[in-house]
Order: C-alpha cells, then structure tokens, then sequence
C-alpha cells in the first residue's frame, strides 16, 4: 500500500465527513426554521482540502507511467503463440470483397 493510496483514503474521509457535516447543518437549519445560504466555512475548507488529496492520490497511486512510443523497449508486442486465445478470424471483414472491380472516370 503506496502513500498516494493512503492519502486518498484519508481524501475521502474528510470528503465523507464534510458531507455528513453538510447534512447535519441542513437538519440544524430545519430545526431553527432558518433558510439555507450555503455551507458553513468549516465544510467548504474540508472540501477543497478532500479534493487536493483526492487529486494527487489519483495522480500518486497508479504508479509509473509506460512509455507510448513504439520503439520504446518498454513498449514490445506479446508474442502471439500467448495470444492465440483473442485471434479472430470469423469476422464482419470477410463480407468486403478483397479486389474490387471499381474503376473511376
């Protein structure tokens, strides 16, 4: 378990808890028969502090990227013996004539 999972976990806390908080200032406000404006300032900062956590966690867990280029070394084709499974040769393709006749004047 890497830190940036554990950061989100802890992200999501504090976004749990502000949402309970939310709720329970909404339920105060019914009580006192009060209108509601927005959330108290406490909540709004739990908010933006859950979401720079939840932000990074997203960024930190998945770990190192690899790389897209296809020279990379990181980037080489499954052998296709290991793949025999997926190959499909029963397809939509086959109803395409293979040479066409089409010419254009």
């Amino acid at each position: 378990m890497g830190a940036g999972f554990l950061v989100g976990v802890i992200g999501v806390l504090i976004l749990s808890h502000a949402t309970y908080s939310t709720i329970q200032y909404r339920a105060l406000l019914k009580i006192t028969e009060e209108e509601f404006s927005g959330p108290p300032i406490n909540v709004v900062i739990e908010l933006i502090v859950s979401l720079v956590l939840c932000l990074w966690a997203a960024l930190a867990a998945p770990g190192k990227f690899k790389s897209i280029h296809p020279q990379s070394e990181e980037n080489r084709v499954v052998a296709l013996p290991a793949n025999l499974d997926f190959m499909i040769f029963n397809h939509r393709g086959k109803i395409f004539p293979l040479e066409t006749e089409l010419k254009l004047k």
